[in-house]
Formats: structure tokens, sequence, C-alpha cells
């Protein structure tokens, strides 16, 4: 009997989801793999420092790669690709009917409001935090994160222009939206997408950053795989399904994916055309040149989603420069979608997969570390040092320093927190 449940349990595919997406060939799916590779050597050539990447076209992985010490297994942290995971939510949250994106915020916090609330403040709803369109004169995120209850702290943070008709950047606009969704169902985010979104898509090493309240931040602070990132894209590729079943509702993605505010009207028809920041904003997603849109995180966090061409590419980086490396892609990857399957290439592909598999990025080396440890290191080896009282709560630090491995004990006054790092290597 045993037997047979395990067989039904196999067969099922409401029961048996699958987590791990299939694999292909660039060109059985209609993208050449030269362009891949050209890609992958054109970020290697720049100040671009790539380390996830994963394409899918048509559902299928068609190239991936991590530069060392990177890997597909690590987390990464998204900074505020974070932010369309919290939309995410939102959506759901919809769908159960536990809110609406015009409910007013302040119905929400009651006892957080400040003395005089004013009609700017009283009329922002939910929609205005996904949009971005709060109506705050400046980000009040850095001003706030140092503060005790966040939320007050929000809600007292004057508002300047009446809310939905000015975009601005505001994290902390993504903060409320975590706060309210703990509010409605009394679990963090990362809690409340646990059944709807992670475990469906088969997401499952993962962690978000929580404020000191206990609620997690929202704006940035998740921490997931590159292949996850893609999960993602590929859900909102398919408008809300995943194996057939509609997880997410198509409006939702629908209107997250829509602009609903221009970022700078300001800008010329030349700005626009050659900016991948002045092409709208949705719910907390932004629209991207050829019709596409994106998840966005500082340093080069992406989840490109291209609904023409059926097609997702996730990108973990660390680059001073988004949109140049925004346009690595548009110059190589984005001409190379076809829409029929291209003739084998096996040759093609065997460099492409030597590509990937050579990423790496070096670790800083000076003149002096090839002759050895040096001076510094034996000095510090096996010693224990005392601090003087510092704003971090650090009271020592002892250091270990052997031929290839660094470690390092941080002693606070909660407890002794251990540290390891190579040494002239990862």
């Amino acid at each position: 009997m045993k037997n047979i449940i395990y067989f039904l349990i196999f067969l099922s595919p409401s029961l048996f989801s699958q987590v791990v997406l299939p694999k292909s060939t660039p060109e059985a799916q209609g993208v050449s793999s030269s362009a891949i590779t050209e890609f992958l050597d054109a970020v290697s050539k720049s100040r671009n420092e790539l380390h996830g990447f994963v394409f899918l076209r048509h559902g299928k992985i068609i190239a991936d790669g991590w530069s060392t010490p990177y890997a597909d297994s690590l987390k990464h942290t998204m900074y505020s690709t974070s932010k369309s995971f919290t939309s995410t939510a939102i959506g759901f949250a919809v769908n159960e009917r536990k809110l609406t994106v015009n409910d007013k915020v302040i119905s929400f916090f009651p006892d957080d409001l400040p003395a005089n609330t004013g009609n700017f403040l009283k009329n922002l709803t939910i929609k205005h935090l996904l949009t971005m369109t709060v109506g705050h004169a400046t980000d009040p995120t850095g001003a706030i994160i140092p503060k005790a209850g966040w939320v007050k702290s929000f809600l007292a943070t004057p508002i300047a222009d009446t809310p939905g008709t000015k975009f601005l950047y505001n994290s902390m606009a993504t903060f409320m939206l975590s706060a309210i969704i703990q509010k409605v169902t009394g679990e963090k985010v990362i809690e409340y997408l646990e059944p709807r979104l992670f475990k469906p898509l088969g997401i499952s090493n993962k962690d978000w950053e929580s404020n000191p309240e206990g609620i997690n931040v929202g704006g940035w602070g998740l921490r997931i795989r590159t292949m996850d990132m893609a999960k993602l894209g590929q859900l909102y590729l398919q408008k809300g399904k995943w194996n057939g079943k509609q997880v997410l509702p198509a409006s939702w993605v629908e209107e997250a994916s829509t602009a609903h505010i221009i970022q700078d009207r300001s800008a010329t028809q030349e700005q626009r055309n050659n900016s991948d920041w002045l092409q709208g904003y949705g719910y907390q997603f932004w629209r991207s040149r050829y019709n596409s849109f994106r998840a966005d995180g500082a340093f080069g966090q992406y989840i490109l989603i291209f609904p023409e061409l059926d097609a997702v590419i996730a990108i973990t980086s660390e680059t001073p420069d988004m949109q140049d490396e925004l346009n690595l892609v548009w110059k190589h990857l984005y001409p190379a979608i076809k829409a029929n399957a291209l003739p084998a290439n096996s040759s093609a592909v065997a460099k492409m997969k030597k590509s990937e598999s050579n990423l790496n990025i070096n670790p800083f080396r000076s003149a002096a570390d090839s002759a050895g440890p040096s001076q510094s290191n034996t000095a510090i080896t096996n010693r224990s040092v005392k601090l003087k009282k510092n704003e971090n709560d650090f009271t020592g630090v002892s250091f270990n320093v052997s031929k290839d491995i660094v470690k390092v004990q941080v002693q606070t006054s909660t407890g002794v927190y251990p540290v390891e790092f190579g040494l002239n290597d990862w």
C-alpha cells in the first residue's frame, strides 16, 4: 500500500511540483550560443564584476554560470530586488481580500499616527507606496533607519507633494508595504510568501533582514540564489502560472508590470532612449527599454523579463555603473533572441560552456603577498586585542594566521563571532 501511495505522489503534478527548471541548448530555443559567449567575454573585460548569470528561454535554462568564489548554491544579497518580492506579497494579499491597493495607509496604524496627520497623509494609499509616489521631498530611509519605531517615523515624515503625482525612489515606502503585510496577516513577509511563492517555486535557501521591531525591511535585505531570481521572473513571464497552476493572479502581474508613473517628465526623448531608469515605474518593478520590465537592485542585481520574447535573464553582480551592465545585455543578448530555433551548433555550445566554467574573480594581491607570510601576519597570529568602548559593541578581537587561512574572532558583550577567510585566495 505504501508503495502505491509513493507511486501516486510521483505521478501527480499537483503533489510533486517541479522545482528544477529543464535545460536546453541555446540554439534549440532560438538563441545564439556565440552571442552568450560574447556577452560573458564583454562583461569580463568591463568594470562590471559578474557574480551569477541565468538565461531562460521558453522556460528552459539555456545558459548559467557563476564566477568563483560565487556558486549556484550560494545566496546573494538582493538589495532592492527585494522590493519586487514585497510587491508580490501585496499581490497575494489583494487576491485573498486582506487589503486593496486603494486602502489608506493610516488605517493600518491608528496607534502610530502623528498629532497632525494632514490631508496628504490621510489620502496616502498602498498604491502610492507601490509606485514610489508618496510625495516626500527626499527619501527618508537614511534618517529613519537609526530611529526606534520605523512605522511611526515614516508617518511623521512631512509629505511635500500630493501623493500619486511625483516619483521619488523611497525604500521606506517598501518597508511600509512589509509592515502592512505583517499587520493584516500576523506573519512576516518571508513567512507569508513561504506557502504562496517560495514553496511552489522551490525557493528554500533564503533569509530576509528585519528591523528592530521584527518586521522584514521589505525594500532590501533579501538573500536568495540567482536561479531563484530567475524563477520569479519566469512566474511573471507566465502571467503568474507555475507548472500549469495559477499561483499569482494574472491581473496582478499586469498591474505590477505596467508603468503607473514616469520618473522624470522633464527628460528629453534622447535621454529616455538611452536610460533604463526613465521608462516608467510599476508596482516595485521598473519598465525597461525594448518593452521589457525588471526587478532591480543596487550594484547590478537584475531580473529582466521579456514578455514578447518569452525570455528571462537573472544577473547578480557588483558594478559601479548599472546602465553600462544593462547596455551589454542590450548589445549582445537581446538581438540574439530569435523567433524560431536555430541550427544546432555544438562547437559554439562548447565555447559557451567553457566561458561559463572559466568565470572567476581573482582575489586582490599586493606585491608583498607573493613573498609569503608578512611580518604583520606573524605579529598578529595567536594574539588577542582588547578594544576601547565603541558604538559597535566590539570588546575584543583575536587572530590566527596560517599559510592560507585567516581566522578572526570578534568578541562582543553578547558573544563571540568567528570569521574565516582565505589568505591570498578565496
